[in-house]
């Protein structure tokens, strides 16, 4: 896994009215089953009922990414709604590894040593003024290519976790404004992925990486995420055998949650 990555994400402030301060998977779960059946309705009952939800969704998309100082656009209302509806029917495919080792000390696990391999993923480079803005618009883009946007013209599932390749600088004291957002290729797409029509989506190979990983809660910023990085570097016999200046950071759950799951990864040296 060579870097050039909620659940799928958007994570920061809060948003308009008190709305939580993210987007995520499990919100979109949340309001979806708000919605009214709509068994014998009209077909163009329906219609304006799925169009209402549309709508709805969008505006609260945009609430909450105003927190974020990110505009949602309109185009991306029927991604929104997609990734809504087909989240409420189909599992979240997890990335596969191989446990490598363990290191636990009094029951607590300090970090762990996995060994991934070779697969496809689709990337996008970003680089705005604040990391959180360069992830969710990152992810909006990649939202686009899993709803349909693609050269087969199918959803093509979710995958956890989303992950974010973060750079730090010289003196390893601040990570860097470019960050590369990615997203695994389910199984069955990874022989032949589908073709973004976004262009600034790039379909990688990313070939078999051993991480050394740590979860760690509450949410991803710059501060975080430096303060995340130099304490597996601490709790590494041999941190040197790690890239020293590429990291990942990965996200499963909620990021309004307040226990919420994210590991930081230090990817071994080939």
């Amino acid at each position: 896994m060579q870097p050039e990555a909620v659940s799928c994400r958007m994570s920061g402030a809060a948003g308009e009215a008190g709305a939580a301060g993210a987007i995520t998977l499990e919100d979109l779960d949340s309001m979806a089953e708000e919605q009214s059946p709509s068994h014998g309705c009209s077909q163009e009952e329906e219609e304006a009922a799925a169009a209402a939800e549309q709508q709805r969704l969008l505006r609260y998309w945009q609430s909450v990414g105003r927190g974020h100082q990110v505009d949602v656009p309109r185009d991306m209302a029927e991604p929104i709604q997609q990734l809504t509806r087909n989240n409420q029917h189909q599992e979240r495919e997890s990335i596969p590894f191989t446990l490598v080792h363990r290191k636990e000390k009094f029951g607590e696990v300090l970090y762990e040593k996995r060994q991934y391999g070779k697969a496809k993923w689709a990337c996008i480079k970003m680089q705005e003024e604040q990391y959180e803005q360069s992830i969710c618009l990152g992810f909006m883009k990649l939202m686009k290519y899993i709803c349909e946007q693609n050269s087969s013209g199918l959803y093509l599932g979710m995958t956890i976790p989303i992950v974010t390749l973060v750079h730090t600088n010289e003196s390893h004291s601040e990570i860097t404004r470019s960050v590369t957002v990615a997203y695994y290729l389910p199984e069955l797409l990874q022989e032949q992925p589908p073709q973004p029509y976004d262009s600034d989506i790039i379909i990688e190979e990313w070939p078999p990486t051993v991480v050394y990983t740590r979860s760690f809660r509450g949410v991803t910023n710059e501060d975080s995420i430096m303060r995340e990085i130099n304490f597996l570097a601490e709790l590494l016999e041999s941190p040197e055998l790690c890239l020293q200046n590429i990291f990942i950071v990965a996200g499963y759950t909620n990021p309004a949650a307040a226990n919420r799951h994210n590991e930081i990864w230090f990817l071994q040296r080939p």
